[in-house]
């Protein structure tokens, strides 16, 4: 089965040189040829003076013709200079810098899909043709954000206008004088559904943002991870008994982690609701804790995983599982927002670990948690 992985955290960073997918480098934009042709023209210049010199002693000119000679030579000589610099600084600097300037004067006003040409072909780039990809890569990157942001607040308006509009519907219908006691329960049932569901949907939100926006962690003693696991399992007896639902638990005890225990809480409630609420009745949830074995650093992995047997994903909803409000399978729409698995990916990173899927349709997923112990 194919394997989605969603790491701990999806900041920008530009890319260095020997990162960069041009395979560019930092070099000067003055070229050594540059320098010894100056220096040549410099070398010319003063040869032609001397010259000048000993042909104003063979040829007897008077001083002062002599001196105004050399001295319009260099002035002429200096402005050529100038002008042959100040060519080179503008075609060099000037031209590339400008069209840089008015990028990100278009970036300022919201315009993300503005990009700059690179001065040099691909292989021969220099610093500032590796600045420029680096911007350019940047403004992808906050185009990206922009659009992700007015997804968000569009997907927050419907989420919260569903609830409410349904709360509304049965309101009106409450008020009818001549409503039976058993619609009227029904009715109160369904606002009170609704109402949970609309509470639910700010706490996630309200917790999503908190994360998002955490930067302090507070120091925490170790604790058993395997005796966490154990009481949220427990925690979801109800609702795994109630759909007859089979529950393998291999979770041995003395594995020991150091970190945020409401932030794993938050992963492992996500991965056994999204197993039970995903298995048909009958079907198998199995909970694994397992230490991996050091790596290079001598480190062991702490691996977590959480296997259903139900319908399965296809390849796109693996690549979208954990962005915010995406539910693949729109038949548990109502009994979920679709900000779970991105909350539980956010206290993931958080906990300097890494969440990943595998899944194929109806052959179940297998939902994974691993950190550095």
């Amino acid at each position: 089965m194919k394997e989605a992985q969603l790491h701990g955290s999806r900041g920008f960073s530009a890319g260095s040189p020997a990162s960069s997918p041009s395979g560019g480098s930092r070099t000067s934009r003055f070229p050594a040829s540059l320098f010894w042709a100056v220096l040549g023209m410099l070398l010319l210049t003063a040869g032609i003076n001397v010259a000048l010199i000993l042909l104003g002693i063979a040829w007897n000119w008077p001083s002062l013709f002599s001196v105004h000679l050399i001295l319009f030579y260099w002035l002429a000589v200096s402005l050529l200079i100038v002008l042959y610099i100040r060519n080179r600084m503008h075609k060099t600097y000037e031209v590339p810098l400008q069209e840089i300037s008015k990028a990100t004067a278009q970036v300022a006003r919201g315009e993300f899909s503005v990009r700059i040409a690179t001065i040099n072909p691909p292989g021969k780039y220099d610093y500032l043709d590796v600045m420029i990809t680096d911007l350019n890569r940047m403004i992808e990157d906050l185009g990206g954000r922009e659009t992700l942001q007015t997804d968000f607040i569009a997907n927050v308006s419907h989420e919260l206008k569903t609830p409410l509009a349904a709360m509304q519907n049965y309101a009106v219908m409450l008020q009818s004088p001549d409503l039976d006691e058993e619609s009227r329960l029904a009715y109160a049932k369904a606002v009170s559904a609704n109402c949970r569901r609309l509470t639910g949907l700010i706490t996630n939100i309200l917790k999503l943002n908190k994360l998002e926006n955490q930067q302090i962690y507070p120091a925490v003693p170790p604790y058993d991870v395997g005796e966490q696991l154990r009481e949220c399992i427990l925690a979801f007896e109800e609702s795994w008994s109630a759909r007859r639902q089979e529950l393998e638990a291999d979770i041995p005890d003395g594995i020991m982690v150091t970190t945020d225990s409401a932030l794993l809480g938050l992963v492992w409630n996500n991965f056994i609701s999204n197993a039970i609420k995903f298995t048909p009745e009958g079907g198998t949830v199995a909970v694994r804790l397992e230490q991996l074995p050091g790596q290079q650093d001598g480190r062991g992995v702490i691996r977590v995983s959480v296997r259903d047997t139900g319908c399965g994903m296809d390849e796109r909803t693996k690549t979208h599982v954990f962005d915010k409000f995406f539910q693949g399978d729109t038949s548990h729409a109502a009994q979920g927002n679709g900000l779970g698995l991105a909350l539980a990916a956010r206290a993931a990173a958080i906990c300097g670990g890494s969440i990943s899927v595998e899944s194929a349709p109806g052959k179940g997923s297998t939902f994974v948690f691993d950190m550095q112990g």
